[in-house]
């Protein structure tokens, strides 16, 4: 198992990238996340950082961003990623890396048609082969779960098992025949293009985005915003946010601070985005929602590096935070019972549950799979699982 330089067996898909006298720099995962914390605890912000960039391979229409003056292809971006994670790989195993077996989910975020994941599967092959790699073979994430879940428990009877994969863009799930000696038949499968984010991106409509100014009115008394909603609806998806900081934003911004009825609430809003803080906002809202999974009520709390600069504190119960996700918490309910309907499968049938994933830690995600399949909900490696099981196939 491949380990990185923090010592741990994933890596997150971040991307940062600075200046240099020839060009670029990046660094990916704890790397970019350790230059980019650097960088602002300096004072200075020469790089960017970019986040999720996965989120983007099905949309047909970004194509790439300009960084630096100079137009990169998405496909290009996440290469950059991809060779640091195979040059990781051939320093720690001595030999080269050139083959790749990789999980893609069932759906992709954004994605409303088949051709729209298969558009987003030519273009993530493509980025493997930007990044140094002869051949790519791509299997369903919650099959690879599958596998590790199979190798694991080493059971000595068949099972008929139901797997729940939850990612941050994407909810798959898969049921499964498994044979005592290591056989396994696929009955059907099925995805969301949503999960973790869609959770964060309900705490920041609701608990951060106010504290923002998205309820503030511009002086004036007919109702208008002070800021345009497409604003806050870009700053729920936290992996948008850097494409915030532009000069025509940041002047928007300044103008909607001059009318605004609440000034000190746009204020915290253009700190946020003219020091590009998305990350460290994200992390506020994970640390909320991770602490809503262990307690009925948790503080939220985010402050930016400079003393000052903005500070916001609020608190939030679990019973509030699960009425902001009925919605998701009801299409993985419909999407569990219609994929037994597709197998002509009752619960009772199903032996064994297994969620895997940073969401599946949700209460009310597992209730879903508890009220169906009670007693038998099982979860273990949420974070490495799918790519434990991608480690076992054989082609």
């Amino acid at each position: 198992m491949l380990r990185f330089v923090d010592d741990r067996l994933s890596s997150r898909s971040i991307l940062y990238l600075e200046k240099a006298k020839r060009g670029m720099l990046s660094s990916s995962g704890a790397t970019a996340i350790a230059h980019y914390l650097a960088a602002h605890r300096d004072g200075d912000r020469p790089g960017r950082l970019i986040q999720s960039l996965k989120s983007y391979l099905s949309s047909r229409t970004l194509t790439g961003t300009e960084v630096f003056g100079r137009h990169y292809l998405l496909e290009e971006l996440i290469s950059r990623i991809l060779s640091d994670l195979r040059l990781r790989a051939e320093e720690q195993f001595g030999f080269p890396v050139r083959h790749a077996t990789i999980g893609r989910p069932v759906r992709f975020v954004g994605a409303e048609s088949d051709a729209d994941d298969a558009f987003a599967v030519e273009r993530l092959r493509s980025a493997f082969l930007r990044s140094g790699f002869d051949s790519v073979d791509f299997e369903y994430e919650p099959l690879g779960a599958a596998y590790s879940f199979q190798a694991r428990e080493q059971q000595c009877t068949s099972e008929t098992v139901l797997i729940g994969d939850f990612g941050g863009g994407t909810s798959d799930f898969s049921i499964l025949e498994l044979g005592r000696n290591g056989e396994r038949k696929v009955l059907r499968t099925s995805g969301l293009p949503f999960a973790g984010d869609a959770f964060d991106a309900k705490i920041v409509r609701k608990l951060v985005s106010p504290a923002l100014g998205s309820e503030s009115l511009a002086r004036g008394g007919k109702g208008i915003p002070a800021v345009p909603a497409w604003i806050y609806a870009n700053l729920e998806r936290w992996h948008y946010l850097s494409f915030l900081r532009t000069r025509n934003v940041l002047d928007l911004l300044t103008t909607a601070r001059k009318r605004a009825l609440e000034p000190e609430k746009i204020d915290s809003l253009l700190a946020i985005v003219d020091e590009d803080l998305g990350y460290q906002l994200h992390q506020a809202v994970q640390r909320t929602k991770t602490a809503l999974s262990q307690h009925e009520s948790a503080a939220f709390l985010f402050a930016g590096p400079d003393a000052g600069s903005v500070e916001l504190r609020t608190s939030v119960t679990r019973a509030e935070f699960e009425q902001w996700i009925i919605p998701e918490l009801t299409q993985i309910a419909t999407a569990v019972d219609s994929l037994l309907a597709s197998t002509s499968l009752e619960p009772s049938a199903i032996t064994r549950a297994f969620l895997t994933g940073g969401t599946s830690f949700v209460p009310a995600v597992r209730a879903i799979f508890e009220s169906r399949f009670p007693s038998r909900v099982v979860t273990g490696d949420e974070f490495t699982s799918v790519a434990q099981g991608l480690a076992l196939v054989r082609r």
